[in-house]
């Protein structure tokens, strides 16, 4: 607040809005956290990805995706979103996120994305399928999308198994 401006103005002409932290995160729009996530199926010639969106202030889960790591899984992710209204992303700057956020809703940096990185150890502690070394791995996509959904679904959202 400009106290020295605030000063020479007549009472009448300031006006003064208090507003909660996160009801003023509301207000401004949604900060969002994406990142994509390595594990294999079968083999690690294989990859599969799990690319998700969390809320920067809260950490909940919004979306996430399973695929390679192209521009095309990232466009999905990103529809799966639209309906929240976000103004701001923040994510580590890999290649897809450049070219199809703008600039002034992007954010790079790890500073921001803390959460949902803390979010990746977790799901990687949980389930060993996603743990880099290994002897369980997933033999096929589908049951693999299975097992980290139903996890997903569960903890996240808590929807029953």
């Amino acid at each position: 607040m400009n106290q020295t401006v605030l000063k020479h103005l007549p009472p009448e002409q300031v006006e003064v809005e208090i507003w909660r932290a996160d009801e003023l995160e509301v207000r401004r729009g949604l900060n969002s956290e994406l990142d994509e996530m390595w594990s294999y199926v079968r083999s690690k010639a294989n990859p599969r990805w799990l690319w998700h969106a969390i809320d920067h202030h809260t950490g909940t889960v919004l979306a996430y995706v399973f695929g390679r790591r192209q521009d095309t899984v990232f466009l999905e992710l990103k529809a799966l979103l639209e309906p929240f209204g976000i103004t701001r992303y923040f994510t580590d700057g890999w290649g897809a996120y450049e070219r199809h956020v703008e600039a002034e809703q992007h954010t790079v940096g790890k500073a921001n994305t803390q959460k949902i990185e803390s979010k990746h150890i977790n799901l990687r502690t949980r389930i060993k399928r996603l743990v880099r070394r290994t002897i369980c791995f997933s033999k096929t996509e589908h049951m693999h999308d299975v097992v980290i959904g139903l996890f997903i679904n569960r903890y996240e959202f808590g929807r029953p198994i």
